[in-house]
């Protein structure tokens, strides 16, 4: 017991002083309260960097900090604890039995400690109940006090994530935003030039069994004319009017878009000649139907086609080379029709036309 004694006097004088009595920190057991865990203890020596236990194991003693320092490591970005001399940890495994550990308990400096277990805890409450008493009612009182620090710490961190995820939220809607805005026409909502070649280079994911590729280039009919007698208001409402029927021959895995100025393109998976013919007459058909303030009568538009079934393992600058002499012809026999190039039949010269 002499070694206890000194510990006990050299470490007291490290308490604060009001009114000539010691005032204990939360963890800091009293003269008492050591001096009874020291009589019984079983005692342990551990070197630096010596883990004591892991967060996650199953808890089964007390610890007292005769001399040296522990390290409490509960990570999820909680601030770790340093448990200095006559200080103790791992409490709660005696007040509510196995309980698993919160932390990572480990020596940062050559350390002694006591070490008690739930029968010596047991045997003391029958040898010591006062002061067993007092040390549990501090105890107590500081597990709620650090059970209400962590409740808003993590309250803390709760709404800072709220802010994050917000904050990400809003990034990534931006994102998208920026995103769609660079591959959209403005005037029309349609995809533009850069949107169709990011559509194609993922074509692969898009194709249909059964399905083969067809490209159909509209082209609006003498919209210089529309534009210098009925003015760019009137023209850009043509655009949008046809950019409209574009989309309305569109099936949910087509890729309709604007090229540039009154040229529109229509990339289909279509069965054939007949559907992509079909496809064609749609558009056709409907710009014709349509008028615009201009004339009395109304201004009256319309389109030319010119669309092919597109070669597998031929490249972009292939298929529109195809739909674009076909579209050649339509606007060489005046416009308001369309033309279908039929790739394999092309070098031979076939080209089918409805005007």
């Amino acid at each position: 017991m002499a070694s206890v004694k000194i510990e006990l006097n050299s470490l007291t004088s490290a308490a604060a002083m009001s009114n000539g009595r010691p005032v204990l920190l939360p963890r800091h057991l009293s003269d008492e309260e050591f001096g009874m865990f020291a009589g019984v203890g079983e005692s342990r020596d551990v070197q630096p960097d010596e883990i004591i236990f892991r967060r996650g194991e199953l808890g089964r003693s007390m610890f007292i900090v005769e001399s040296g320092e522990i390290q409490l490591e509960f990570g999820d970005g909680l601030p770790d604890k340093l448990i200095g001399g006559r200080e103790f940890f791992g409490e709660l495994v005696l007040f509510i039995g196995s309980h698993t550990r919160v932390a990572n308990a480990v020596a940062t400096t050559p350390t002694s400690l006591r070490i008690v277990d739930q029968e010596t805890f047991e045997k003391l409450i029958a040898s010591h109940p006062r002061t067993l008493a007092q040390f549990m009612r501090r105890s107590f009182s500081y597990l709620v006090g650090s059970e209400q620090q962590l409740i808003q710490s993590l309250k803390r961190r709760n709404e800072d994530l709220l802010v994050t995820l917000d904050s990400l939220r809003q990034t990534r809607t931006q994102l998208s935003t920026a995103q769609r805005l660079v591959q959209t026409d403005e005037l029309t909502g349609l995809c533009n030039r850069r949107g169709l070649y990011m559509f194609l280079e993922r074509l692969e994911e898009y194709r249909l069994p059964g399905t083969v590729m067809a490209l159909a280039l509209v082209d609006l009919d003498r919209f210089k004319q529309i534009n210098d007698h009925c003015g760019h208001l009137v023209g850009d409402q043509v655009l949008r009017a046809i950019a409209e029927e574009v989309q309305n021959a569109a099936s949910s895995t087509d890729l309709p878009c604007r090229l540039g100025g009154d040229e529109f393109a229509l990339l289909m998976q279509v069965t054939g000649e007949e559907e992509l013919c079909a496809r064609a007459t749609q558009i056709v058909s409907a710009v014709h139907s349509l008028r615009f303030p201009g004339r009395k009568e109304g201004l009256a538009v319309s389109v030319s086609v010119g669309a092919s079934l597109c070669t597998d393992g031929a490249d972009w600058a292939v298929w529109y080379s195809d739909a674009d002499t076909a579209l050649y012809e339509a606007k060489g026999k005046g416009g308001d029709g369309y033309h279908i190039a039929v790739p394999s039949l092309t070098s031979a010269g076939a080209l089918h036309s409805v005007m």
